[in-house]
């Protein structure tokens, strides 16, 4: 395993860390102040499609997608540090270059799974930046964790689809330009194999019967770059056959594969939230006195920060070796490592957060400073994707296969 950056690689990543310096750390706080005065807290702040523009200029567009026909072609090894410096600004960083989830998600599920026309109709605007998506798989009425469980229905009736179900944390939904839903549901709710009863299929926002009824807040913040986490009722919405993504059916193995790398992208800029987080909680130390002396000077201190940056060197070695694995034998060989990320990522990086806010007292919960969104975000992530729980009882049991 050599995980040494490429020529290519420390090329991009050379130019993105320059375009964050220049434009998107100065426009964190701008973007704040122009959201505030738009009519809705959903409308898209001017200096983001600024920095959209930006960012295509400068060739730092579309970086998570290895299809060389549509995106920049990069391998999960040559993306992760590329990913892991947008992570350093989660909200404005992914969506300026059009690396932000659920869109990122959606675009492989179109790009790999979908056919000419929803290609056509769809990926091609999503590519450009033109629209967003959601993606509609996680319900209210149950445990969302095992997608075996889902109750939308996905009914055929003659050339159409009848869509009925209630799906909720619905990101990229309360976006204006949020068009397309990839929903998630049952074609065959009684057949015989649980992971065949599962179909994946396209109903456009103004589709009749599609109601998205309010905001969900996670911890309080409501992620207005990522359009939202919303609330959505699917009553009756029919959209044509030609709808359906794949084959009837094909709908669980479609999520396994969208899943796979959304995981490991969200480690990849876990990792760029926790260099903040270490690089405020350093700042903070040499610049605040309590008790006579700078934090700097407070042993205490001294081991949150030493730990923390152990911590960040050993969660970025698994992540950048499950990158080269998923890269040299596929997503299904890389199962155990990306699993084992999906663990040990996001609690750690929650640890590090926690620190950098105790470090800063009162202000750390504020919003004043980065760190309490970070912190919502990072928690977050140990449910997102399947609960921490879920993939801990998957990887046991296939070490324990070894000595059954």
């Amino acid at each position: 395993m050599d995980f040494a950056y490429d020529a290519r690689t420390e090329e991009l990543r050379g130019r993105l860390l320059a375009f964050m310096d220049e434009h998107v750390y100065p426009a964190e706080a701008l973007a704040e102040e122009q959201r505030a005065a738009l009519a809705s807290p959903w409308d898209t702040p001017a200096v983001v499609e600024e920095l959209k523009a930006e960012a295509r200029r400068q060739g730092l567009w579309n970086l998570f997608l290895p299809d060389e026909e549509y995106g920049a072609g990069l391998t999960n090894l040559q993306y992760a540090p590329l990913a892991e410096i947008t992570g350093r600004s989660p909200q404005l960083a992914p969506t300026v270059l059009n690396c932000s989830a659920p869109d990122t998600g959606n675009m492989e599920v179109l790009a790999q799974f979908g056919d000419d026309a929803q290609r056509k109709q769809w990926l091609e605007p999503l590519l450009a930046g033109e629209i967003r998506s959601a993606f509609a798989m996680t319900e209210p009425e149950v445990a969302s964790s095992d997608a075996t469980n889902i109750t939308t229905f996905i009914r055929r009736d003659g050339d159409e689809y009848v869509v009925t179900g209630r799906k909720w944390y619905i990101s990229g939904a309360m976006n204006p330009d949020c068009k397309i839903f990839i929903v998630m549901g049952k074609t065959d709710p009684d057949g015989p194999d649980i992971r065949r009863q599962q179909s994946m299929i396209l109903v456009p926002r103004d589709t009749p019967g599609v109601t998205v009824k309010r905001a969900m807040k996670v911890f309080g913040y409501e992620d207005h770059y990522h359009g939202g986490h919303a609330e959505v009722v699917f009553d009756d919405a029919r959209v044509p056959v030609t709808n359906l993504i794949g084959e009837e059916g094909g709908g669980f193995a479609i999520a396994q594969a969208r899943l796979g790398p959304g995981r490991i992208h969200h480690c990849m800029r876990l990792i760029g939230m926790a260099e903040r987080a270490i690089e405020l909680m350093c700042r903070r130390a040499v610049s605040r006195e309590a008790f006579g002396k700078a934090l700097a000077q407070q042993g205490v201190v001294h081991n949150w920060i030493a730990d923390a940056r152990v911590t960040v060197e050993q969660l970025r070695l698994l992540v950048l070796k499950t990158a080269w694995m998923m890269d040299t034998v596929g997503n299904r060989g890389a199962h155990t490592e990306i699993q084992a990320i999906k663990i040990a990522t996001p609690r750690a990086v929650v640890d590090i957060i926690d620190r950098a806010i105790q470090l800063h007292g009162a202000g750390g919960l504020s919003q004043d400073f980065l760190l309490a969104e970070l912190y919502a975000g990072a928690r977050t992530l140990m449910i997102a994707d399947g609960p921490d729980e879920v993939h801990q009882r998957s990887l046991a049991r296939r070490e324990l296969r070894k000595y059954a």
